[in-house]
């Protein structure tokens, strides 16, 4: 008897220390953290709950990760954690900690894509952005939607180009349906080619409408288009801008963007246009303009006969001189 009442007291011992060990973690399982400020953290795609607490504690956000293990597994929680990176609060307890990630709030990071780039561009700073994975599927110039870009940790380059182009398709179409009449422009296609020109003219959203009116004007008469982007273009195979200024020898360069030398619109797009640009091609401006010169000052000079584009090209010549003398 004296035996079993022995074997007893060790049984009510074990519980009663086997309960203030379980009560000590869930003490610290549900206590506030040591991160002073919030904390982010990625949680990897297929990630285990070692590696998990692991990085977790390494950030600084949790102090013990065997305690984090354990209490995620008693509450169930690590079964529905989600993968991704996280911001956390400061002082989150281990708990709350737990509860973020299965929650699956991930942090939402963006991408400016600005108006005008060229595909090349756009997968130069798609492959620099950080959390995207993957290799991208070549798309067609132009057919990217210039806009800021908003995605997760971990998710695709590719699908994040497929969006922008899906964006674009919707837009085009959209615009396309709504243009004025009597355009000299058989196909969306055709339009996305010339306002991606526009595009490349002007940042000026004011003068937008108007260039498109002069090229409108000239493939209404017949005249080439003789738009230096377009051979810039052409040189530099999408690439972006020259590092240095056009020359006559490039304008007598052949090649089927050579805007100069060939008639209509070139074979593709030079660039992805904004919004703006395509409204400005589809809803041009109600001008007789055929010409148009830089005025030094950032924006354009429009002119409807030859003679007066002259004098302009004369004027910006003359204005360009003078800044010479004053910088020399």
């Amino acid at each position: 008897m004296r035996l079993i009442g022995r074997i007893l007291v060790c049984l009510v011992l074990l519980v009663i220390a086997i309960g203030a060990g379980g009560a000590l973690v869930w003490q610290r399982y549900t206590a506030p953290g040591g991160a002073t400020g919030p904390v982010t953290v990625v949680i990897p795609r297929g990630a285990g709950l070692e590696e998990i607490s692991v990085k977790l504690a390494e950030a600084g956000l949790i102090g013990e990760p065997r305690i984090f293990a354990i209490g995620a597994t008693l509450e169930g929680s690590y079964r529905r954690f989600k993968w991704g990176e996280f911001e956390f609060p400061a002082h989150s307890s281990p708990q709350q900690v737990a509860e973020h990630i299965v929650a699956g709030k991930t942090i939402q990071r963006r991408i400016t894509i600005p108006e005008g780039l060229t595909v090349k561009q756009v997968m130069a700073l798609l492959a620099r952005a950080d959390g995207l994975e993957g290799e991208v599927v070549p798309r067609p110039e132009g057919s990217l939607m210039p806009d800021t870009w908003f995605y997760s940790w971990g998710d695709s380059r590719d699908r994040l180009v497929e969006r922008q182009r899906q964006a674009m398709t919707r837009l085009l179409q959209d615009l396309w349906r709504q243009r004025a009449q009597g355009l000299p422009l058989k196909t969306p296609q055709e339009a996305l080619i010339l306002a991606s020109i526009v595009e490349k003219e002007t940042a000026i959203a004011d003068e937008r409408p108007k260039v498109a009116a002069v090229y409108i004007n000239r493939l209404k008469r017949g005249m080439r288009l003789q738009a230096d982007p377009t051979v810039v273009y052409g040189i530099n195979e999408g690439a972006g801008p020259l590092d240095r200024p056009i020359s006559r020898a490039d304008l007598e360069t052949p090649h089927a963007w050579n805007t100069y030398l060939v008639d209509g619109l070139p074979p593709s797009p030079i660039a992805n246009p904004g919004r703006a640009s395509l409204e400005a091609v589809l809803k041009p401006a109600q001008v007789d303009d055929l010409y148009f010169v830089a005025d030094g000052n950032g924006g354009h000079i429009f002119a409807r006969t030859l003679a007066e584009h002259n004098r302009n090209v004369e004027r910006f010549r003359a204005l360009e001189r003078q800044r010479a003398i004053i910088r020399n």
